[in-house]
């Protein structure tokens, strides 16, 4: 009889380290050459202040499932732009530092070499299915790894943020607005 149970893998102090220099050295990798190869581009996209034309297709992927329930499928194309220009807007009032920081975790799921692996989403943005965004940021929110739990909570407080500080989203969640002074 084959024995099924889980058990947990050796991981000693020394297995941990190498994961984390291994990891650190593919991650590097990835970035030194995304920047060689001219993958990571550093301008705005076209009528956009600080997002590039690369992370609109990820954005556009992730939006729909962080908004699912808060928006009526007839309206989500208009959300989306939507949200997608507030969150170019914060995008533009971010300290340099911050924003870099930003789109670095952009340019992470959004090239091929690193999208595959840090998400299980192995083809382009565009045709991944909502259930295999979702599957990715269930896997985020869940993962033992700090990075990763930080980066599901600064994409889904980013895309909430820019969607709940629009005007059209106020009457879904019984918000009258601010008050005329």
């Amino acid at each position: 009889m084959t024995d099924t149970s889980n058990t947990l893998p050796d991981l000693s102090r020394r297995n941990l380290l190498k994961v984390g220099v291994m990891g650190s050295a593919f991650l590097a990798t990835a970035g030194v050459t995304a920047t060689l190869s001219g993958c990571s581009a550093s301008k705005p996209g076209t009528g956009m202040q600080a997002l590039r034309d690369t992370d609109l297709p990820m954005l556009s992927a992730i939006i729909p499932a962080i908004l699912a329930g808060a928006v009526a499928p007839e309206k989500l194309p208009a959300a989306i732009k939507g949200t997608l220009s507030s969150i170019d807007a914060s995008l533009a009032h971010l300290s340099p530092e911050l924003l870099k920081m930003t789109l670095q975790l952009f340019d992470l799921l959004s090239m091929g070499i690193t999208r595959g692996p840090l998400t299980g989403i192995w083809g382009s943005w565009q045709k991944a299915s909502i259930e295999d965004v979702n599957a990715f940021l269930l896997r985020w929110q869940n993962s033992s790894l700090a990075m990763l739990n930080m980066g599901y909570g600064s994409l889904v407080q980013l895309v909430q943020m820019s969607w709940y500080g629009r005007k059209e989203s106020w009457a879904h969640c019984g918000y009258p607005g601010p008050p005329t002074v």
